[in-house]
This record gives structure tokens, C-alpha cells and sequence, in this order.
């Protein structure tokens, strides 16, 4: 690949910043990584990323974009502790208050602690002979040509001593609290529209003993909020000898961070699974907890004007609901598109980033913002399309307890391997009328995957 400048400068060490870094290597002389924290030698959460000490699993586009950008990247979390598992075969699914078939399938997916996913991804990285960081640094502004019209570096405070670090490109990858249109309008450019969609998430993680027999062996649930009670809930296997388990719901329905009490608030999620190892196993954390107030799209692709030199990646461009994991791999499919857009050379460049980068935010985004909009106390437009694919979606999963080709259509969709209307072809729709008017008869142990309660779990519910 031609280098097209000497120097760009990533304002952020998040998983989005560190890809994006990645893309720039290839085109650029020297690629230097901004970050307020120093990172830690092990493992271990970090304050700049705060919800590492929560349930992640890494879907299965991501992994493999992630893969091609680091190959053996995969095998190196595994052998630190993660574990790859088939996303249809090896998790429950629960949505709409019932579990999908499971089934062997294509979609391989990995799951690890997220200081884990992002410390072998930053290793990788910084590896590359011509990208360093620099650590407890705090970007305070940019640097703009004497015309406003390109960014030619950033303002920083490295420890204590202020400088600046010039760049042919600088990259925010700082997160949903990005400064990005504060500093734009300070240089005479117009704020991006904001959509905001109030949710009000909250969730409970606690980590636990896994014994080799736990949830049939599988390696996660995966609960989505329903009705009557919208609470959500994953429990994701850690390392050989834990569980992850994080558990909630909107608007300050939040799990409690008292043992009886989340185990309760685990007893009314619609499947045992979650409560059966709350109630019983060792616990090896206290709790912590996270708020996560909205979903939030910056639409930068809708400015007509935008300096040179500079991009948005990552929260700082859209961040969503988290429980439907989808952070991570939208992130590396934009690492991935700016690479691609590098190629052509750096004319336009932001334009053309923006512009592909919608077309990457708008299915993860209807995912979440569809999916939410089914709670009745979350503002927002419920178009004749979001009702009906609500409905449908709703139908599908019904359909999917007993189909193993429409519950495997619906995780392409839901890992971003495929587009929505996969779900719409005239084969899944049969599918999905056929499963309705004449349901499969579960097997017992289905059954007991579907959202029936064991008598203890609905004791503690009572």
C-alpha cells in the first residue's frame, strides 16, 4: 500500500482508535496514538473504558475483521484465557421471551474480558514499528490552518508540559463524550445533528465460579428485554473457572447490588439459566454497575462543509445500547472502511469516510433503536416499518424455537453478517408463517430453555 502522509494522530486508545490506527499504519509514515490513561501492564480495567469490567463477547463479523487486521490475533486471546464458540450452537439466545433453536453454523464468535480483547489488540498494535502512544495525555483542542479549513495537528498536555503534535490527519476516537463539535463550531463549522434515543439502561455484573457442567455446557445467554418486565441479562463464560454474569433493565429498573435481591431480579428474566447459577455458585467479585443513558448518532455525513485532515470514528460518531453487543464490531468495520477509503487517497477523504460509515451505522442502529422502541415508555418516531418489523421479528422468533435456518438467518443478521432483509426472502417468510400456523412440538429440554422458571426461580419471583 502507497503512503499518502507522514504523520496521523488517533486522539483515544479505545477499541475503535486502536483500529482505526491499524488502517492508518498502512499509509502513513508515523501513526501516534493519544490516550488519558496510562495503560496497565496486565490485563486489568482501566478507567478509560468503563464498562471492561462487564460481559463482552466479541460478535462474529468483528472477530473476523479484527482477525485480518491482526492474523493469529483470535488464537492469541485464546490462549489467554478466551475461548472461541459457535454463535448458534454454543449460546442461548433469548428474545421475545423465548430461545431460538440452537444449531451448528459458520458464525464462529469469541468471548473474553474485555481488558483482554483490548490489551492483545493495543499489543499487536503497537508492535507495528511506525505507530507508538503516547499515554496520560490530554488532547485540549486542534490546530487549524490559518483559514479554518484544515486540522494540521492537536493542542496536548502530556503530564504537565502543554505542546503540540502536528499531523497531516488527526482521527477522534474519544468516545460518546467526544469534543468533536464543540471544537468544530469554535472553528466556525456547524455542529453535527445529534439523535438521541433515552433509555435508560442500567446493569448489575458480578463475576462467578463456572463448574464444567453449567448451562449444559454451553458458553453463554443472551437475554433481550420483553415484556411485561423489559429486563435483560448475559451470562458469558470469563476463563475456565468463571462466569460473567450482568444483569438489568430500563428507565432505573436496575438490578440490585445485594445478593438475595439480584438473584431475585435474575428469577424473573424469562429463562432459569441466569438464576440457576446467581442462586447457587461462589461468588468471586462484589457487584459494580453501569448507567448507559441513550442511544446517540452524531450524523457528520449530513455536514456540507468539514475541515481536512479530520475524521470522527467509533462512539464518537454513534454509540448504542450496549446489550446488543454491537460496539466493537462496528467499530472494526470502520477501521476497515477507512482503510479502504486510504486507498483511493485522502481527496475527500471525509466526505467519503462519513458517507460509508452511515451506511455501516444504519443496521446496527436500526437494530438497537427498532428493538428499544418496542418498550412503551422509550420516546421516539415508530414508523409504519419499525412496527412491522417489530411484529414480525416477534413472529420470526416463535418460529425460530423449533426452525434452525431461521434461527441462524436471525444471528446473521443480529452479528452484522448479513442485511436485514435476509429475514424478508419469500423462504424465511414461509418459514415464519409455517412456524406460526403449525408450531414444532419442543423437546423437553427446549422447553425448559423457553421461559419456564424452575419452582425455586419462581418462588424467589413471587
Amino acid at each position: 500500500m502507497r503512503r499518502i502522509g507522514e504523520r496521523a494522530v488517533v486522539i483515544g486508545a479505545s477499541m475503535a482508535g486502536l483500529l482505526a490506527a491499524r488502517a492508518l499504519a498502512d499509509f502513513y509514515e508515523t501513526v501516534t496514538v493519544l490516550d488519558r490513561d496510562a495503560f496497565p501492564v496486565a490485563d486489568i480495567p482501566r478507567k478509560g473504558v468503563p464498562q471492561g469490567r462487564h460481559t463482552h463477547g466479541l460478535l462474529s463479523r468483528g472477530r473476523s475483521v479484527i482477525e485480518r487486521f491482526f492474523p493469529g490475533w483470535t488464537d492469541e486471546v485464546v490462549a489467554a484465557g478466551g475461548v472461541r464458540g459457535d454463535i448458534a450452537a454454543d449460546v442461548n439466545w433469548v428474545g421475545h421471551g423465548v430461545t431460538i433453536k440452537n444449531a451448528p453454523s459458520d458464525m464462529i464468535g469469541l468471548l473474553a474480558a474485555r481488558p483482554v480483547l483490548d490489551g492483545h489488540v493495543r499489543r499487536r498494535l503497537l508492535a507495528l514499528p511506525n505507530v507508538r502512544a503516547i499515554e496520560n495525555c490530554t488532547v485540549q483542542g486542534l490546530v487549524a490552518s490559518a483559514d479554518n479549513k484544515a486540522i494540521k495537528g492537536v493542542r496536548a498536555k502530556i503530564g504537565s508540559i502543554e505542546q503540540i503534535i502536528d499531523a497531516d490527519l488527526v482521527v477522534d476516537a474519544s468516545g460518546r463524550g467526544s469534543s468533536s463539535p464543540a471544537w468544530l463550531e469554535g472553528l466556525g463549522y456547524a455542529r453535527p445533528e445529534e439523535e438521541r434515543i433515552e433509555i435508560g439502561i442500567g446493569y448489575t455484573t458480578r463475576v462467578y465460579r463456572r463448574r464444567p457442567g453449567d448451562l449444559d455446557g454451553k458458553l453463554a445467554v443472551v437475554i433481550a428485554g420483553s415484556g411485561p418486565n423489559w429486563r435483560n441479562g448475559a451470562m458469558a463464560y470469563q476463563a475456565e473457572d468463571r462466569w460473567i454474569v450482568s444483569i438489568g433493565g430500563f428507565f432505573g429498573d436496575h438490578a440490585p447490588d445485594e445478593e438475595l435481591l439480584f438473584a431475585a431480579f435474575a428469577g424473573s428474566l424469562p429463562t432459569s439459566e441466569i438464576y440457576d447459577i446467581v442462586a447457587h455458585a461462589e461468588p468471586l467479585t462484589d457487584f459494580i454497575t453501569y448507567r448507559y443513558p441513550a442511544n446517540l448518532r452524531r450524523r457528520y455525513e449530513n455536514l456540507t462543509d468539514f475541515p481536512k485532515g479530520y475524521l470522527v470514528v467509533g462512539d464518537a460518531i454513534c454509540s448504542f445500547n450496549p446489550v446488543y453487543g454491537q460496539g466493537m464490531t462496528v467499530a472494526a468495520q470502520e477501521a476497515a472502511l477507512l482503510q479502504q477509503c486510504l486507498e483511493a487517497g485522502d481527496a475527500d477523504l471525509a466526505r467519503r469516510f462519513f458517507a460509508a460509515a452511515r451506511d455501516a451505522i444504519d443496521i446496527p442502529w436500526d437494530i438497537a433503536v427498532g428493538n428499544d422502541l418496542r418498550h412503551p415508555k422509550v420516546q421516539g418516531r415508530r414508523s409504519l416499518k419499525v412496527r412491522f418489523v417489530n411484529w414480525y421479528i416477534g413472529k420470526l422468533h416463535l418460529a425460530a424455537r423449533y426452525d434452525a435456518q431461521l434461527a441462524i438467518a436471525f444471528l446473521r443478521v443480529a452479528n452484522l453478517e448479513a442485511p436485514p432483509t435476509l429475514l424478508l426472502s419469500p423462504g424465511n417468510v414461509l418459514r415464519v408463517i409455517r412456524g406460526n400456523l403449525v408450531p414444532g412440538k419442543p423437546s423437553r429440554a427446549a422447553a425448559g430453555r423457553t421461559g419456564d422458571l424452575s419452582a425455586e426461580a419462581r418462588r424467589v419471583k413471587a
